[in-house]
């Protein structure tokens, strides 16, 4: 972020990483896979993503943790921005922390979900995880009506907010090592989400 910005996006994160990681047993390489999607991980998962968390960041509910739900034999993940702030939350793509993903050969990303209100999704990289100036798409209001969408990897399809700086890394780069989603808005939204199906990548349970 740029020096002065009132966003809090420096500190993405920081608050809930720390309890989560402690409990996480992961590999130690980057979490790289490709292929068609299998079963779901015998922990609340969505399209075998198990770590769907608010950060604290803005006025949510739930303020922080998980935020997956019990919903007619599977998983939903669920959350309301409250207030005219922005609010942060995120979806680890390799299911722990410290994993990445490589997307660069990947065409995009299927999302089934449910807002009352337009939102963002930053992509954001391993070594670029902290502050609020990533690579971002629109995530259009369904109305709260749920809806099954397509968000394509192509550069033209990102963009920027001047409101939360310039990324200092190229698209491309932040392709290659995929750390997670993050999902940002700044006006009050009730979120449904329903799946997550990101082309030539397959998360790994843990």
């Amino acid at each position: 972020m740029r020096k002065g910005s009132r966003v809090p996006f420096g500190r993405t994160f920081a608050v809930i990483a720390s309890g989560l990681l402690a409990s996480l047993v992961g590999p130690g390489a980057a979490a790289n896979a490709s292929g068609g999607h299998g079963c779901e991980c015998a922990t609340p998962s969505i399209d075998r993503l198990q770590h769907w968390l608010a950060s604290g960041e803005g006025t949510t509910v739930p303020q922080t943790g998980s935020l997956l739900v019990r919903e007619r034999g599977g998983y939903a993940a669920k959350v309301a921005f409250l207030n005219a702030e922005w609010h942060v939350v995120v979806v680890w793509l390799g299911n722990w922390f410290e994993a990445q993903a490589d997307l660069s050969k990947s065409a995009g990303f299927w999302m089934t979900y449910s807002a009352t209100d337009d939102l963002y999704v930053q992509l954001r990289p391993a070594s670029q995880w902290s502050g609020g100036n990533k690579w971002l798409t629109k995530v259009p209001s369904t109305g709260g009506k749920r809806v099954k969408k397509f968000f394509g990897f192509k550069p033209e399809a990102w963009t920027t907010l001047p409101e939360l700086g310039t990324p200092g890394h190229s698209f491309a780069s932040a392709l290659t090592e995929v750390r997670g989603l993050v999902f940002v808005g700044k006006t009050p939204n009730e979120l449904d989400f329903r799946g997550l199906s990101i082309d030539r990548y397959q998360p790994p349970c843990l």
